[in-house]
């Protein structure tokens, strides 16, 4: 099945009309015309069945004629991660995650940060690109990028099971020791230079757990995957 992304969608019967990018791609690559049907998420956790009424290369028309709702998943998983010196390593990271299953994505420069700069309608594209892709009807939540002091500030009320991965030496169990099934949980991943050591310590001061990913040192994306596929294998 091809899915197709429309953030407006919400009801049967509704009409909908794509935006240029997408209309030249139904109608001119894929070739599509009137009366052809496609399926539709508006990311929000619905799919829907749509039938092209005006097959227009600028301005593709659709009808909805179906509607079906997509169980959520049973958590809650909030990844807040460094950029990567090398931009590719973190949109590699965004793909992967929203396979596995991430719902909220928070970019976080730290004090070893050597990428102090993103470019967030461009990870838009990718993470609508994997969803579509993995078939979910869910589009993980980006936040806007913050500093590390001020993410944890954000973070003060937050209920959810809350875990820091370093790498600096001191008491840590493994993440998938300690994870809580069903229950939402936030995690920090730090850059390539790790986090700072008073970063560690501001983190544990707002009730931030320490944890393990592992024996091997993992480059930041990849520890990113590894937490978040962690999170998903307890959760089956």
């Amino acid at each position: 099945m091809q899915l197709f992304y429309h953030p407006e969608a919400r009801n049967k019967n509704q009409a909908l009309v794509f935006d240029k990018d997408e209309s030249r791609h139904i109608v001119k690559v894929l070739r599509k015309s009137v009366g052809s049907i496609l399926n539709i998420t508006n990311g929000l956790g619905k799919f829907f069945v749509s039938e092209i009424v005006i097959a227009n290369h600028n301005k593709c028309s659709v009808l909805l004629t179906e509607v079906t709702e997509q169980a959520p998943l049973p958590y809650q998983l909030h990844l807040a991660v460094a950029p990567t010196k090398l931009n590719d390593r973190f949109e590699w990271f965004l793909e992967k995650a929203t396979e596995i299953g991430v719902t909220e994505i928070t970019p976080v420069f730290c004090e070893h940060s050597e990428r102090t700069k993103i470019k967030p309608e461009r990870y838009e594209k990718i993470l609508q690109s994997a969803m579509k892709q993995s078939l979910k009807a869910y589009l993980p939540k980006l936040n806007k990028a913050v500093s590390f002091s001020e993410f944890i500030a954000l973070q003060s009320q937050n209920s959810a099971q809350k875990y820091i991965a370093h790498c600096a030496e001191g008491e840590k169990n493994s993440l998938k020791a300690v994870l809580k099934p069903k229950d939402d949980v936030l995690i920090l991943i730090g850059p390539e230079g790790d986090f700072a050591l008073r970063e560690i310590e501001l983190a544990l001061q707002h009730h931030f757990v320490p944890v393990s990913l592992g024996e091997s040192r993992l480059r930041t994306e990849t520890a990113a995957i590894v937490a978040c596929h962690s999170v998903a294998f307890v959760n089956e």
